[in-house]
């Protein structure tokens, strides 16, 4: 078929669907999809809780104990504990009902999700770290997020296999971390990103395998270097007592001067390696990907993938996939899977279709929290041939009797979740970093929102009173309840207000740092702000021959397209109204060897 372009039911702007994509649509029997990549990217994502939590009742018989949730005790869910959801005390299939034809599919299906019983935190195997949610194997972590097999971290998201790292997004393999992104096996690292094997160091962007620098970005195997500028160790030394890293003042000043003097250098159009006919960002080991973003371990044949890991094949619309999934359309998190389609949290399950929180099982069509099931259609048992047969009713049912939400999107067979009937409010949910709305935005656009519920604490000191050296600090201050300098004032989900935990203040002062200033969600979203979103532009390079287009940076090797612009045109995530200077790969890697 041909390129057809097509306009968004959602945010009414025009989108490309690409030959190759009706081709994987027709294999899949699917409708085209009626949402452009980036509204079904956030619709997806809006079923998604990852951070805000809450105390609330269990809800197992017999139960009166408080649990940590992602649901509020507001919510409709049935929550119960861990043990009691994995236990043999009950079956999903007890909550079977008969389809019916008179009402839209996710009208029943809504209804259904609220009755079956949810589990409270996804936080498997976990070891005195009951404050992590979507995460497995973390021992003494505290407020980890999606990240696995950790010791001592907090406040982390996308954190693997690291100890002792505080603040940190999208981290593997690291130890003594500080306020750094997308590092790898890095040591001692503090206020960096997109760095590998780095140790003793703050303020990078972009180094590999360096130690003691401060303020660099773009090299390698360097050390005892500031701005770019090599020392000799004692001159480094002295200079490192100046910038006094321990001052809450200071940092701010050093943080302003290296932003600005870090959008002088080249950036590489994406970060793509060991890649053949792909496009996206943060790709290793792809093949014939499509806009994917954070695609790790090998992906091919796949198109508009978000956060996916070791080898995953003709997927198109999947985030959170791995272990060899494929074939595997608008779901999100499935590991492994295969033939799973508009579905959420599908675990070693094959052939399932609208379901949530199943595993282990087979040929399910609406069902929710089922293990080890086979031919279900909304929770209740089928033989092979029956379900066989009223699959092909309720698909044709979908389309002729569609769910209409609010603001009159028409929801049909080949259309993941309705937003309005998420568990979660718009606020609550991945969505809300992805596509920040203010509470009148949402609400206009016909999506749930939750105000901050009250809370029964009153700050005790300001962020303005904050000691600015950790020296000046004492054990005291964890008794303190900290204002944070946004005062709720921002669209971060602020806290307010919070509280140091001991490992915490241990930490600041092992490592020399100021006491933070804002709350731990201020933060985060600070920390998402410094990476690109997940969309695509077609720019052209910005090297003109002997330097940049602006004549800010000026080139340090001759390059292969002489002293004239250069030709090479690409997809990027920079958008062009940004400052940085983007690069094709040819003039990149001649700038930095």
């Amino acid at each position: 078929m041909n390129q057809e372009t097509r306009q968004c039911q959602n945010c009414k702007k025009d989108f490309v669907i690409e030959p190759d994509d009706f081709t994987f649509y027709e294999k899949i029997k699917v409708p085209a999809p009626t949402f452009c990549f980036f509204c079904r990217v956030v619709r997806r994502m809006s079923f998604r809780n990852e951070r805000t939590l809450y105390k609330r009742q269990c809800d197992v018989p017999g139960h009166d104990e408080q649990l940590i949730s992602i649901f509020s005790k507001d919510k409709k869910q049935r929550v119960f504990d861990q043990k009691a959801w994995w236990g043999d005390s009950w079956d999903g299939t007890s909550y079977g009902r008969d389809y019916d034809f008179s009402v839209p599919f996710f009208t029943q299906l809504q209804k259904l999700w609220a009755e079956v019983p949810d589990v409270a935190l996804m936080n498997i195997n976990s070891v005195n770290s009951e404050y992590c949610s979507i995460t497995e194997g973390n021992k003494n972590c505290y407020l980890v997020i999606g990240g696995d097999f950790n010791e001592n971290c907090m406040y982390s998201t996308y954190v693997f296999r690291s100890k002792e790292c505080l603040d940190t997004y999208w981290v593997n393999d690291s130890q003594l971390n500080y306020e750094t992104v997308d590092c790898i096996s890095s040591t001692s690292l503090m206020y960096s990103r997109y760095c590998e094997s780095c140790y003793n160091s703050a303020f990078l962007f972009n180094c590999r395998n360096c130690h003691d620098c401060i303020g660099c970005v773009n090299l390698k195997n360097a050390s005892y270097s500031i701005f770019n500028q090599q020392y000799t160790k004692e001159e480094y030394e002295k200079k490192k007592k100046e910038f006094d890293m321990s001052s809450a003042a200071k940092v701010e000043e050093f943080r302003a001067k290296f932003e600005e003097f870090a959008v002088r250098f080249p950036r590489k159009f994406a970060h793509i390696v060991r890649a053949a006919n792909s496009t996206g960002d943060n790709l290793d080991g792809t093949k014939n990907c499509r806009e994917c973003f954070d695609v790790l371990e090998g992906g091919e044949n796949c198109s508009n993938v978000w956060l996916a890991y070791s080898k995953i094949s003709d997927c198109h619309d999947v985030d959170r996939a791995g272990l060899n999934t494929e074939l595997v359309y608008e779901t999100s998190t499935v590991y492994p899977g295969s033939g799973v389609y508009f579905s959420r949290f599908a675990f070693t399950s094959r052939d399932i279709f609208y379901s949530y929180n199943v595993h282990n099982c087979d040929h399910l069509f609406g069902c929710v929290g089922l293990r080890d099931k086979h031919y279900c259609i909304f929770n209740k048992q089928y033989t092979k041939e029956e379900y066989e047969e009223l699959v092909p009713k309720i698909i044709e049912h979908m389309s002729a009797m569609p769910y209409v939400d609010r603001v009159g999107r028409v929801y049909k067979y080949g259309e993941f979740f309705p937003t309005e009937i998420s568990p979660f409010a718009y606020n609550e949910t991945v969505a809300q970093e992805l596509l920040p709305l203010t509470k009148e935005e949402a609400l206009k656009n016909g999506i749930t929102w939750k105000d901050p519920e009250e809370k029964n604490y009153v700050a005790t000191k300001t962020a303005a009173n904050l000691p600015d050296r950790i020296d000046s600090v004492d054990d005291a201050i964890l008794n303190d309840v900290i204002e944070c300098a946004h005062k709720g004032e921002c669209n971060d989900l602020c806290t307010r207000a919070f509280k140091l935990v001991p490992e915490e203040l241990a930490f600041y002062k092992k490592l020399g740092i100021p006491l933070p200033r804002l709350c731990p969600n201020c933060r985060h979203y600070r920390r998402l702000r410094q990476r690109n979103p997940i969309k695509l532009w077609h720019r052209k390079c910005q090297c003109s021959g002997v330097a940049s287009e602006n004549g800010v940076y000026k080139n340090t090797a001759k390059h292969s397209h002489g002293d004239g612009p250069c030709s090479n045109e690409f997809e990027t995530s920079y958008s062009p109204d940004r400052p940085e200077i983007v690069y094709c790969e040819q003039c990149y890697q001649q700038e930095v060897a």
